[in-house]
């Protein structure tokens, strides 16, 4: 019988935050506007480092994008707020 893969797994909060990776965007995207706070793309620096390091993205907690491109939650009393948090949950060979 053939041994199971095993996995070990990370669970962290990404944050899109583009004042930390403007060079980054201004490279690759052209903001006319100026760069939006919060953009989602502000977070593929981190995620491409986690890759390298040989972990797979496999959830993203589902959001709704709001003006500024940041994500609104709504919690179980049914209260609304913004955020430019991600869950994510990796995955990798052990």
């Amino acid at each position: 019988m053939a041994e199971r893969q095993r996995w070990e797994y990370l669970t962290i909060f990404v944050e899109a935050d583009a004042r930390r990776e403007e060079d980054y965007l201004r490279e690759r995207w052209d903001w006319k506007a100026g760069i939006p706070p919060y953009v989602p793309q502000a977070m593929i620096p981190q995620l491409d480092s986690l890759g390298d390091q040989g972990w797979e993205l496999v959830h993203m907690q589902p959001v709704r994008v709001g003006s500024n491109n940041d994500i609104l939650v709504v919690d179980n009393s049914g209260a609304r707020t913004w955020t430019s948090s991600y869950f994510c949950v990796f995955k990798r060979p052990r």
